[in-house]
């Protein structure tokens, strides 16, 4: 009876292992809240005060002009020097697609086009091959490249997914608060991404 038992418990654990690995493949076949070709920003959108940009008290050894990314916090931190910071709300990676690192800013664009990486039209082929820049486009107002990856800080046409977790892996701003960044960083802007806050 006691080896029974042990057999069913066996089964339901491995049967509990199976239905968590298949789980978590469907999460990343998820199609992408907020990579909707063609939808124009809803700018009525009431942000969290939470998600806001804001001012704020920020200790860092970093020196002025560094961003930091805060995964967890979902928050862009522009460092101003003496403890202090420019905080922006953001749309971040969803399970599977978050990441950390030290990267550049490499490049910069004003109502960027948009070519969905191969492993995104895998996971969507609904999906445009192109999309040229404009209201209707994704990456929104601006778009900021980080180093080599497919990773971008940008805008967005969903300002209701600011303070979620719903992307592929980059990091989204309401149209008005990417442009303000925009025009503060150069390329070449260090970018530090955090899954977890600084200690």
């Amino acid at each position: 009876m006691t080896k029974f038992r042990h057999l069913i418990w066996m089964l339901i654990a491995t049967a509990g292992l199976i239905l968590s690995t298949s789980q978590s493949q469907a999460q990343l076949r998820q199609p992408d809240v907020g990579d909707q070709p063609g939808l124009i920003a809803d700018d009525s959108v009431e942000l969290d005060p939470e998600f806001k940009k804001t001012a704020v008290l920020y200790r860092t050894s970093e020196p002025a002009g560094t961003i930091i990314i805060s995964t967890a916090e979902r928050h862009l931190y522009l460092i101003q020097g003496n403890g202090r910071a420019l905080r922006y709300g953001i749309g971040v990676g969803r399970d599977g697609f978050q990441w950390q690192g030290l990267v550049n800013i490499t490049r910069k664009a004003e109502w960027p086009d948009w070519t969905p990486p191969p492993e995104m039209i895998q996971r969507q082929p609904y999906l445009p091959r192109f999309m040229a820049g404009g209201p209707g486009n994704p990456l929104g107002a601006r778009a900021m490249y980080l180093g080599t990856t497919v990773y971008r800080i940008h805008g967005t046409n969903r300002p209701d997914t600011i303070g979620t977790a719903v992307s592929s892996g980059c990091f989204r701003l309401v149209n008005s608060d990417v442009a303000d960044l925009y025009e503060r960083v150069p390329v070449g802007t260090k970018v530090i991404i955090r899954q977890k806050p600084e200690l």
